[in-house]
């Protein structure tokens, strides 16, 4: 995969969100609805006509998050994951996203969700890292994962598997485990990124979109500080379900450069 230097990667980010399609209009801080036009949402659900290594690891990643989301589908509403243990805490369509029992960090019970409310006992998929995708797109479609075409088609969920394969870090060298706390990366790299791409949806305070409830905020400082490791997944990978732009073309390294900065921005 070709590598950018740190110098130039606001430049090279840049030229990526121009390729991308206008924010929905008339959002603002305390408002809750992210529907996007049909444009921006092909965007997001649809596909090139030849895909990228780094669209397809982000959409990966975007699937591997919530896949009725990622690719405008139903959410199984009304049944708990066959595999997800007795001994978890979560219900119904929640047990259906792989990183309800992998977590964040690729490390299942190994890493941020060795305990917690999304605390399950079942291993990462740090472990499939390395390898070949037909074998875990064998094991995706399964039994124990369960995940038929109707859910997810099959060059969907290749799209997993390659992110499994592939699309892994090792987190650890940015947010720590025990703590979940940021211990990696450069703000001053990550607010030229922000303020010339991300502020665009965000604003320069990064209060202009907020996911918190009837009396409490969370803007993008709120989530960077309390769930990072969900956050540098979202920096590389673009959340489920609207249109955003993300940094997978540019590797981790940048992302943590990103997330450093608005860890930096207002909580409240």
């Amino acid at each position: 995969m070709t590598t950018f230097s740190k110098g130039s990667a606001a430049f090279a980010a840049g030229l990526f969100l121009a390729a991308t399609t206008a924010f929905a209009s008339g959002i603002t801080e305390k408002e809750h609805d992210y529907d996007i036009d049909d444009e921006a949402e092909y965007y997001h659900n649809g596909a090139p006509a030849v895909p990228s290594e780094a669209w397809l690891l982000a959409a990966g990643g975007r699937i591997y998050d919530n896949w009725w989301e990622a690719l405008d589908k139903s959410a199984p509403e009304y049944f708990t994951h066959p595999s997800y243990p007795e001994t978890g805490t979560q219900t119904g369509a929640a047990t259906w996203r792989c990183v309800e029992c992998h977590g964040w960090d690729y490390k299942g019970a190994e890493g941020v969700y060795r305990a917690g409310s999304h605390y399950t006992g079942i291993m990462g998929i740090d472990r499939a890292f390395g390898k070949p995708v037909g074998e875990i797109f064998a094991l995706l479609r399964g039994p124990v994962h369960a995940y038929n075409r109707e859910m997810i088609a099959d060059e969907e969920l290749a799209r997993v598997a390659a992110f499994v394969s592939r699309g892994q870090f090792d987190m650890t060298k940015y947010v720590d485990p025990s703590t979940r706390q940021i211990i990696a990366g450069d703000a001053d790299r990550g607010r030229n990124i922000f303020q010339t791409i991300c502020a665009a949806c965000h604003g320069f305070d990064g209060r202009r979109l907020n996911w918190g409830g009837p009396g409490e905020n969370a803007f993008i400082g709120t989530e960077a500080t309390t769930v990072p490791d969900e956050v540098l997944n979202k920096i590389l990978h673009s959340h489920t379900g609207v249109d955003m732009a993300n940094l997978q073309a540019f590797g981790p390294e940048v992302a943590i450069d990103v997330l450093r900065y608005v860890s930096t921005l207002p909580v409240e």
